[in-house]
């Protein structure tokens, strides 16, 4: 779309049953951009797809100058109106002048790209985040055990933060507790690569989880690759 940054995404489900993660993107009109969601069900059965699916889009669609708190809250309500227990860890990327309002739960990331490196915006709400900021002793099972998700997150749990930048990069665990971050840095100097040879390059090296990756690439960026992804109606 003319006006609009060129973005692709890409996903593997790599060793699991199911592909349980989820990405949406949605431009309202009026709207100084493009929202962007990226959702990982927590399991691996068809409850964790649907609610994932479900988050994904109820979060995109969440009008803009309602902001990103409200988008996670939008994808709770719509979670829980699936009944179950599907749930989903989100982040949530909506555009403003120059870059994007950020909000998140669990442990999907948003970095933001200056077009040599990426720069963690988001801080991962797990059990081993929780010990390591308090200097305490954690196992590596804790890495893998959310303190918030789209259904349980009380609205003063949600992370939040804000980048001017206009490269943006959204992942699963999938990709970033696989990726050393100069490896990540690596991959998107070449642009052309972006998401997919993230994706790729996480299974490759043994992830065992679903891999997903969403790539804003910054303004002038003229190399451009775009990947197809199912994303929730």
């Amino acid at each position: 779309m003319a006006g609009y940054p060129r973005w692709h995404t890409a996903s593997e489900k790599g060793p699991r049953e199911r592909n349980a993660d989820a990405v949406s993107a949605y431009a309202a009109a009026g709207a100084p951009g493009i929202t962007f969601a990226l959702a990982d069900g927590v399991g691996d059965d068809p409850g964790a797809r649907r609610a994932a699916q479900v988050a994904a889009a109820a979060a995109a669609r969440t009008p803009v100058e309602a902001g990103p708190v409200k988008a996670i809250l939008a994808a709770q309500q719509a979670v829980r109106r699936l009944g179950g227990t599907g749930d989903a860890v989100l982040v949530v990327a909506m555009p403003f002048a120059g870059g994007y309002r950020i909000a998140w739960v669990g442990d999907a990331r948003a970095y933001a790209w200056d077009g040599s490196m990426t720069h963690k915006l988001t801080q991962d709400h797990t059990l081993a985040e929780y010990f390591r900021s308090r200097h305490q002793p954690y196992s590596p099972r804790m890495e893998h055990l959310v303190t918030t998700s789209v259904r349980t997150a009380k609205p003063e749990e949600i992370g939040t933060t804000e980048t001017p930048s206009g490269g943006l990069l959204l992942t699963s665990d999938g990709v970033h507790k696989v990726l050393p971050p100069a490896t990540i840095d690596e991959i998107l100097a070449d642009p052309a690569r972006g998401a997919s040879a993230l994706v790729a390059t996480a299974i490759a090296l043994g992830g065992r989880d679903n891999a997903t990756a969403l790539f804003v690439e910054p303004a002038d960026v003229r190399t451009r690759v775009t990947e197809r992804f199912p994303t929730a109606a």
